[in-house]
């Protein structure tokens, strides 16, 4: 299925946009937000979605393809930034999921407005912190730790690790890396203040997260489940970080089978 490719201008900022969806006029929409890795890509797992759903699937402000605007300070900024989008793409009723970074953002946009929010999925999401349970510092990593570390299945590092990116892609990662250093790097990759107001989520909440994830360990998953109410975790078993990539299939099966449920 072809998904088109689109630029949009919210609050002085372009940023591009990738958008696919099925024959049927109805299709809900869902408002996908990729990782510190970025979304260069029509993934396969895009791809299933997309059958099901009007998938939406933008680069935030500072990666990839989008600008980097002045006022991009925190993730709250680029929280705020996805309330304009939805509002400038009339959008009134959304399923919204994030993954990583993107789940922290989602989390962010959900504690400050749910009015627009069907449903919100959080995937393997930075934003909190749990006393005693170590997160892997990304920052520190080197690009290949860094890419064997997202998953658990090394056949899913080595095939990405085989790959020769060209110059361009290397500036994106670069790029990609930057912003999420600045969004992230002190303190680690989280909001002191967002714990706090997770109660305020009234969106139904599915927590989905890898038994092995090395950057956020279960805990984290557990951690947001008891925060958020009302809100249920589903383990993925033998899954790491990137369950968009290493368990597309069961991802799309359980994200669907939730939101078709509400």
């Amino acid at each position: 299925m072809p998904y088109r490719e689109s630029f949009e201008t919210v609050a002085g900022c372009k940023i591009r946009i990738m958008r696919g969806s099925g024959s049927a006029a109805s299709a809900e929409t869902l408002l996908f937000l990729h990782g510190a890795r970025g979304a260069s890509a029509w993934l396969p797992f895009f791809e299933t979605m997309a059958q099901r759903f009007d998938l939406i699937v933008p680069e935030h402000p500072g990666f990839g393809g989008s600008d980097t605007p002045d006022w991009l300070d925190n993730v709250g900024d680029l929280a705020y930034f996805y309330l304009d989008l939805i509002e400038a793409l009339k959008l009134p009723r959304l399923h919204l999921a994030g993954v990583s970074l993107g789940g922290w953002i989602a989390a962010e946009i959900a504690v400050r407005n749910c009015t627009t929010l069907k449903t919100l999925t959080l995937i393997c999401a930075a934003g909190i912190h749990v006393k005693g349970v170590a997160k892997g510092d990304i920052f520190m990593w080197s690009r290949e730790d860094f890419i064997r570390n997202i998953f658990h299945d090394p056949k899913f590092a080595e095939a990405m690790l085989a790959q020769s990116p060209g110059d361009a892609e290397l500036m994106i990662e670069m790029k990609n890396r930057l912003t999420t250093a600045k969004l992230g790097w002190q303190p680690r990759l989280y909001n002191p203040d967002l714990a706090k107001w997770l109660h305020r989520i009234t969106a139904p909440t599915l927590i989905v997260w890898g038994d092995d994830d090395k950057v956020f360990p279960l805990p984290y998953g557990e951690a947001y489940a008891k925060l958020i109410p009302g809100s249920r975790l589903q383990v993925l078993k033998s899954a790491g970080h990137t369950l968009q990539i290493e368990k597309a299939d069961q991802l799309a099966e359980v994200m669907t089978g939730f939101i078709e449920r509400h």
